[in-house]
């Protein structure tokens, strides 16, 4: 049974005592889990490479070892500040405590059109991988809107249950997923590709082409949901060590997998040839190559766990925004009501109710304007969640330095300030990459995507006003944005510190 602990008290915006979250249920592989499962790594794989190849050549793996490299570069200075920011607010806290209350408010909803971005958008590739899927093993056409409308309940009821059920269930999808794709690169291997197996990938010639810019554009877009894991602090067993060792897991499987996987493919068809088989059937080149390396049955296997590759992710980006509301209702800035915890299950259902009704309203008004679900309701919703993340992702890497010259702390210098601002330099670089190559991303005309794009600042000013509205006509809630929690025995690290910057966090 979830434990409860006692409320902030009676100031304004403070969620009421109840039910809470629970507390001790996940560990390092548990959190691992959730944050691989969203990154998609089958339908990133099968969907998304074969275009990455097509581009940047066979140097195309290295591009995903590049933004691996990034990504554990800025996860130093973000592990670090997360063992002194207790807060369940995740991104939003830490950028409150480096660059303040009015920029932590507009991160805060960054956060909201970020993650519902990236989840919402996926109902439709859900339906469209489904018909895919049907056609391919039944040679028979099934409509999408229902298959989407059938994922929301699906994920929705995943969500209203405990956290630690969708940690299992995480766990035997992501085995499934990641298992086919090392089935295919074994029988690979085995058999020693097309012409015998090459290094020549990973030669500067065939890395610094033109082609590798979008290929680091794909390969950042990738990772995207790597840094939810401290969203899950609250619920997580010992989250000093849990939180980064799940994050530098994460990262680090994430970048070798994909490179080593994508060289495997490459390996398949022979470095001369793969180039074109990319361009001749982009869609196709996974099947065909574990069918002709491993068998007909896999590539049937292959389409069904796309499917369920697709529905792990929901559900863990489905999770990440249950708490990210739950957050927002605690601190005053969404409806009270999205605070409530379940009393048996020790979830966030309302929060997650609310959730499961907005993504039914977009997906039901992407179906009433005819829309493609791959072309229009996945790629152009979560273009916008992709820029959200990485944008919250640059903010975080900005807040550590200044964080760690306001406290007192025995942090070393390449944890504050070296790592972040490498990283907030690189994050920079790839947040360029994705805006210039966004054609790539949407198919879509200039003009759709400067407004796809533009909704990222949009929003972040939207905080901003809203920041300046809550210290004018709501201070209580302004001055408690984002505080530490107050209950004994919570988290570890340097709380005073933590406190002393809470207090110093100004807007």
């Amino acid at each position: 049974m979830p434990v409860t602990t006692p409320g902030p008290g009676p100031a304004e915006g403070a969620p009421a005592a109840g039910p809470s979250l629970r507390s001790g249920s996940l560990g390092t592989a548990d959190i691992a889990f959730f944050v691989v499962s969203a990154a998609a790594p089958l339908t990133v794989m099968a969907g998304v490479a074969p275009l990455a190849i097509l581009l940047g050549g066979i140097g195309a793996p290295v591009g995903y070892l590049l933004a691996g490299i990034t990504l554990a570069v800025f996860a130093v200075g973000f592990t670090t500040m997360s063992r002194h920011v207790r807060s369940g607010g995740a991104f939003y806290a830490f950028v409150t405590r480096g660059l303040g209350r009015h920029i932590g408010i507009g991160a805060a909803l960054l956060a909201l059109i970020g993650y519902n971005g990236m989840e919402i958008g996926v109902y439709g590739l859900l339906g469209s991988a489904t018909q895919d899927t049907t056609h391919a093993l039944f040679g028979t056409d099934v409509p999408w809107l229902p298959v989407s409308l059938a994922g929301l309940l699906l994920i929705g009821y995943g969500g209203y249950r405990s956290i630690d059920f969708g940690a299992k269930v995480l766990g035997v999808l992501l085995a499934a997923e990641t298992g086919i794709l090392a089935l295919l690169a074994a029988g690979v291997l085995i058999k020693g590709g097309a012409h015998g197996l090459s290094l020549h990938s990973f030669t500067p010639g065939n890395v610094l082409v033109p082609g590798t810019a979008a290929v680091l554009a794909f390969a950042f877009a990738a990772f995207t949901g790597f840094e939810s894991t401290v969203i899950y602090r609250r619920e997580a067993r010992d989250p000093a060590r849990t939180v980064p060792r799940a994050t530098y897991i994460a990262v680090a499987f994430l970048g070798l997998f994909y490179a080593f996987v994508v060289w495997t493919v490459i390996q398949a068809f022979g470095d001369a040839e793969v180039v074109e088989a990319a361009g001749t059937d982009p869609a196709g080149l996974f099947f065909s190559a574990i069918t002709t390396y491993v068998g007909a049955w896999a590539a049937d296997l292959m389409h069904v766990l796309i499917v369920t590759s697709v529905l792990a992710s929901l559900l863990a980006f489905h999770n990440a925004i249950n708490r990210y509301g739950l957050a927002l209702a605690e601190e005053g800035i969404l409806p009270k009501a999205l605070a409530r915890v379940h009393p048996r299950h020790g979830s966030p259902y309302v929060a997650g109710i609310a959730q499961t009704v907005l993504g039914a309203v977009v997906v039901l008004a992407f179906a009433a304007a005819g829309a493609d679900p791959y072309g229009q309701l996945l790629l152009w919703v979560n273009t916008p969640g992709m820029l959200g993340l990485m944008a919250l992702q640059l903010l975080a890497a900005l807040a550590v330095p200044v964080y760690f010259r306001r406290v007192s702390h025995r942090e070393g210098v390449l944890r504050t300030v070296v790592a972040p601002v490498v990283a907030a330099v690189l994050l920079s670089t790839a947040i360029v990459l994705v805006i210039t190559h966004l054609d790539l991303f949407t198919g879509a005309s200039a003009g759709v995507n400067t407004l796809l794009a533009a909704i990222v600042p949009a929003v972040f000013l939207a905080g901003l006003v809203l920041a300046a509205w809550l210290r004018r006509r709501r201070p209580g809630i302004y001055a408690r944005f984002a505080s530490e929690p107050t209950e004994a025995g919570t988290g570890t690290g340097d709380a005073t510190a933590s406190q002393t910057a809470a207090s110093r966090a100004g807007g």
